[in-house]
């Protein structure tokens, strides 16, 4: 674009800080306000900062929960806190990757899925519409939140597949959170970034703001239809529940599924309502959220329904490793 148009230092510096107080995972974590606090003899959902959180907060602000007490909602700011969380205990019923949580089931934590939360939300966004593909990709920098979490594995199974040698073709850059990963393309230190919904939507919008057209260049859920012959799906993240809390409350497994199918609904129903309900707990603005939930394709499927596409997935993600997934898959008893 014409230089004329180009912002002034003065004035990406502020849309740079602007664009971290909204995408970052600590900003994301601020629902302690009383209104949106747990109470007293609440269940505490705790979420990513990511889409299937909508589901939580329409949940938790409709209350469609027809078990006993209410529901409370919280974002976990980290994986690691969200391990921490389900080690010590403190946390019972956790939004989480379906690979983590089939890796701790393996290792003997007594925790189940009771559904899935999403069919993927995966996308490659650009400022450069030539990368259309992997191939694409070749000579190319690439940032990549998180070393070893879900969209890092996606990414090495599918260069595997294109024939595509990390180490050699490109450089990938690993970042510290969606908002570093988004800051270097808008900065132009890297030609792309593989992010999560609704950071993606978060970074098209704000890119505008400073005349750069950040597209979503390859949508990954395709990408892996195309290399495993199966549908665009990926179940990457759903709500697991730990043997204690089930214990203590048998009837909340249904309960639960029964609120969330209810919330799920209302959600992809009329996103905007549900973006507005969901924008205090998450800290994007209601537009972003609205925008970003066609393209995170909510779902609030039984685990034990999608079994087969979980077992796809992590089968073809854990054939280079299957440590990641606890050394095999998970057995009968992992599916609520």
């Amino acid at each position: 674009m014409p230089a004329a148009h180009l912002p002034t230092p003065s004035s990406r510096r502020k849309f740079l800080f602007g664009l971290g107080t909204l995408l970052s995972l600590p900003a994301l974590s601020r629902i302690s306000t009383p209104a949106h606090a747990a109470g007293p003899g609440e269940l505490v959902l705790y979420g990513p900062p990511a889409g299937p959180s909508i589901i939580l907060a329409q949940a938790v602000q409709s209350q469609t929960f027809e078990g006993s007490g209410k529901l409370g909602f919280k974002v976990w700011r980290s994986p690691d806190e969200m391990r921490a969380g389900l080690t010590s205990g403190t946390m019972a019923a956790v939004v989480l990757p379906t690979q983590v949580a089939a890796n701790l089931y393996n290792r003997g934590m007594k925790i189940r899925l009771l559904n899935i939360l999403t069919q993927g939300l995966l996308y490659i966004v650009s400022t450069d519409a030539g990368i259309d593909s992997f191939p694409a990709l070749k000579g190319r920098k690439l940032a990549v939140p998180f070393r070893n979490d879900m969209p890092d594995l996606v990414l090495a199974y599918l260069l595997k597949h294109h024939g595509m040698n990390p180490a050699s073709d490109l450089t990938i850059q690993i970042t510290g959170s969606p908002v570093e990963a988004m800051q270097m393309l808008l900065m132009g230190r890297v030609d792309a970034a593989l992010v999560a919904e609704p950071a993606a939507t978060g970074a098209t919008i704000r890119g505008r703001l400073m005349g750069r057209k950040i597209r979503r260049v390859i949508d990954i859920q395709a990408a892996w239809a195309e290399a495993t012959g199966r549908a665009p799906v990926l179940p990457q993240a759903g709500l697991a529940l730990t043997d204690p809390l089930r214990t203590a409350r048998p009837e909340l497994a249904e309960a639960l599924q029964t609120a969330l199918e209810a919330a799920v609904a209302k959600v992809n129903a009329d996103p905007q309502a549900a973006a507005e309900l969901a924008a205090p707990f998450l800290d994007f603005p209601a537009a972003i959220l609205a925008a970003s939930i066609p393209t995170s394709k909510l779902v609030v499927t039984r685990a034990r329904a999608a079994r087969n596409d979980i077992e796809a997935m992590l089968t073809t993600l854990a054939d280079a490793d299957p440590a990641i997934i606890g050394g095999h898959l998970p057995d009968d008893g992992f599916y609520l």
